[in-house]
């Protein structure tokens, strides 16, 4: 079983995409997704592989915050 943590788009750069986590930022690949900044997305090896809508994302990380 993997959990994922919900990350915010801050930069998009052609296939490369900035992700922002709680306490740091990622250096992503998008290869299949229309993304906007400011969008939430699921990261998996470096890939974002799902959408997720903002409020799911907001939820999800209140819960983080919880156990982290």
């Amino acid at each position: 079983m993997c959990l994922a943590m919900p990350g915010k788009i801050i930069e998009i750069n052609g296939d490369i995409v900035i992700v922002e986590y709680p306490g740091e930022k990622r250096e992503v690949l998008n290869t299949d997704f229309d993304l906007t900044q400011g969008e939430y997305v699921f990261v998996q090896a470096g890939i974002i592989i799902q959408k997720i809508p903002e409020q799911e994302a907001v939820e999800s990380l209140k819960i983080w915050a919880e156990v982290l």
